[in-house]
């Protein structure tokens, strides 16, 4: 694997490189060779914009159908798949707050699995967590109330001990939050034109063509990292834009690889969105890290390039490989938005004062066989490891501890609730963590200091990590809210 320099974000500044102690994760595997790394001509497809199920444009409730397909990723060879209503990923779901929700989810698969969606506020019944298991050929109809503010969420299974596997296939797809504030902000916002979803992943493959999803030691503890990049499930695709300002709502859909995005052409662009929504004003930067199931969303300024420029979008991995992940081509037609916004939305601040208590968590990988953990436990489903009173504000210290020679990554992702940044390695917060969060990365010896309101409903979630691989192997935990 590649051994990177040190690079900088607003986030942190964090060491880019791999530590393995578990060698190749190929060396046993008949993987089909070749990358999009390094790819010198324009050849990919154009880019797939996801279908819109749009709850407002819906009497009934909205269909998903969990399935099997098969994909030509390659010119000549199928790949077997998982998707929602089509061979793989699936459509993009769009509601508004304040608006019911009703859903109808069939199992057409015949292995048991949930749908999550994750990041948004929900009852624990429709959570679609490991506990709302939907058998196969079985139906789940989640109905409930969007309580949140706009946001970019996403949805995907939740299977215990098989969620790597089902993602890795195929089951993903974007879930829109709109308001008031959102729908009259000046920015971007026609879907599929100036408001494009772009969903990352890393995948490989048998020479046969089907993907090599294997669990090997160096797999669980590293994540299958994959030598192929996919956006919304294309190689290399291209995307025609339009002179103006363009909005990409990124969502770092891998089971476990860390990216790097930057565009080739070394352009900045503003982030006015994290994981649970905007943040107050915009930030430039010109790379973005962000870690498996985390969501940012950027204005890039095409205003200044003359029709036919191309600029591509690069994804560097951590520890791993650069790809030039999609070509972009600037038309002659002009956006409805000619202006970046200076300020965005007011994010109403917790209070430490108020928390009622503070809890600590350690994620660890120890020894023997690098066990993973929370507080030194794996999961158990019978289990409850926090108690949480209702109404209440809790302060989570959360600290990546592990083993000298068993030092990895981390990203912590709470269940039900949008947490705020208090500090990270003792510090205040950078700008793109001062907004909402669901999810958070910690590299090796990291800690960070979070809050959150747990409101409205009771019942059972999880927290746990989301590199899948370290989620599959017990690295989780459940907690109850209580009124």
């Amino acid at each position: 694997m590649k051994r990177r320099r040190f690079l900088k974000q607003g986030l942190a500044v964090i060491a880019w490189t791999g530590v393995s102690t578990f060698g190749s994760p190929f060396a046993s595997i008949p993987i089909l060779s070749g990358s999009t790394a390094g790819a010198k001509s324009l050849a990919g497809p154009p880019l797939l914009i996801p279908p819109l199920l749009d709850a407002d444009m819906n009497d009934s409730a909205l269909g998903l159908d969990v399935m099997t397909g098969s994909r030509r990723f390659f010119s000549d060879i199928d790949t077997p798949t998982l998707g929602y209503n089509g061979s793989f990923l699936g459509p993009t779901i769009r509601v508004r707050d304040g608006k019911r929700v009703q859903l109808r989810v069939r199992n057409q698969l015949k292995e048991s699995t949930t749908v999550h969606w994750h990041g948004l506020h929900v009852p624990a019944q429709w959570d679609g967590g490991p506990r709302q298991v939907i058998e196969a050929g079985a139906e789940w109809k989640p109905d409930f109330t969007i309580k949140q503010q706009a946001a970019t969420l996403w949805y995907h299974p939740h299977a215990l001990g098989r969620t790597g596997e089902h993602v890795y296939k195929g089951l993903a797809g974007m879930f829109i939050i709109e308001d008031d504030f959102s729908l009259n902000a000046p920015i971007p916002r026609d879907y599929g034109v100036d408001d494009i979803p772009l969903i990352f992943q890393d995948r490989r493959f048998y020479e046969d063509g089907s993907f090599a999803y294997v669990t090997s030691g160096h797999d669980i503890m590293h994540g299958v990292i994959g030598n192929y990049l996919f956006v919304n499930g294309a190689i290399r695709p291209q995307l025609n834009v339009v002179r103006g300002i363009v909005r990409f709502r990124l969502l770092n859909g891998s089971n476990s690889t860390i990216y790097r995005l930057s565009f080739s052409d070394k352009r900045s662009f503003q982030v006015i969105a994290s994981d649970g929504g905007f943040l107050e004003r915009p930030v430039s930067v010109d790379s973005l890290i962000f870690s498996a199931a985390e969501r940012f969303e950027i204005l890039t300024d095409f205003r200044d390039d003359t029709p036919g420029t191309i600029t591509s979008l690069v994804i560097e991995q951590y520890g791993g490989e650069s790809f030039q992940a999609m070509d972009i081509i600037v038309g002659s037609e002009k956006s409805q938005v000619e202006t970046m916004p200076a300020s965005l939305r007011r994010i109403e601040r917790l209070n430490p004062q108020e928390a009622l208590l503070t809890r600590q968590f350690s994620m660890q990988t120890m020894s023997p066989g690098g066990r993973l953990t929370i507080n030194g436990k794996n999961m158990d489903i019978n289990r409850i490891d926090a108690t949480v009173k209702l109404g209440s504000s809790e302060i989570w210290e959360i600290s990546n501890k592990s083993e000298m020679m068993m030092q990895l990554p981390h990203s912590m992702h709470l269940h039900d609730v949008q947490f705020q940044v208090l500090e990270r390695n003792g510090k205040p917060p950078l700008p793109l963590e001062q907004g909402r969060k669901d999810t958070i990365l910690l590299l090796p010896g990291e800690q960070v200091k979070i809050i959150s309101r747990f409101e409205d409903y009771t019942g059972i979630y999880m927290f746990h990590c989301h590199m899948l691989e370290h989620e599959d192997s017990g690295m989780m935990g459940q907690f109850e809210v209580v009124g």
